[in-house]
Formats: structure tokens, sequence, C-alpha cells
């Protein structure tokens, strides 16, 4: 789990939510309101229901990017859980949320990291940053 989640309120432009991703080296930023979880946008979300609808990009905001039902698992779940809500809902991070607030991410890559280190994704996650 990724314990320092990056975070922005819903009327950011979705261009600063890019370069953030690009600086941090991350593919999802939380969506806050007023400390609250309220949504995770995706490299994927920002090229599927940004980029691919065309328009004037730098007009557009992150709350009409994210993803609108929000799956998230507790700090104190198992990672079983974890992967059996990730298979269900056919999502590849859940957003760690404690008493409302988020305190980190988990992905697919980071089970796969601590599940099966030796596998294709498990090396694939732990591996530096290709720039």
């Amino acid at each position: 789990m990724s314990t320092v989640p990056v975070a922005v309120g819903p009327q950011t432009s979705v261009v600063e939510v890019a370069r953030r991703m690009r600086e941090e080296d991350i593919g999802a930023v939380l969506v806050t309101d007023g400390g609250r979880l309220r949504g995770l946008v995706t490299d994927r979300d920002l090229v599927v229901r940004v980029l691919a609808e065309g328009g004037d990009v730098g007009e557009r905001t992150v709350h009409q990017a994210c993803s609108e039902e929000l799956v998230s698992v507790g700090p104190d779940d198992a990672a079983e859980d974890a992967v059996r809500l990730m298979r269900r809902r056919t999502v590849r991070r859940l957003p760690v949320v404690e008493d409302g607030r988020a305190v980190g991410i988990v992905s697919l890559g980071d089970l796969a990291a601590e599940g099966d280190p030796g596998s294709a994704l498990g090396e694939i996650s732990t591996a530096a940053p290709n720039r």
C-alpha cells in the first residue's frame, strides 16, 4: 500500500492531475473534498473519459474524470479481501479508508509484489520507473 497518497480537490484541472501523476510517478490520484474521500482518478480514466472525448482538455476538471462508484478497503482488511474485491469489481486500485479519510492506496501490483514477488507482475511492480 502507498501510505502517502496524492489527493486533489474535485475542481482540479485534469491537466494538473496528469502533471502530478508524471511528477510523482503514479497512476492514481485521490479526489477529496473537505478531507473526505470523494473519488479516485486513474491514468486510464484520463484517457478514456477525457482525452477520448475530445474538446478543450484544459477546461475539464478531475470531477468529470473520476470513477463515480468508489470501492475501498480498510487498513485492517486482509490482502485476500482486497484481491476478492478487485476481482469482483474489476478494479486495479483500491483506496484504503479509515473513518472516511483516505490513508493509502493498494494496487494490484502491490498485492502481487507482496504475495508473489517472483511473478511477472510482482517483478514489474517493484522495478524502477521506465522514463
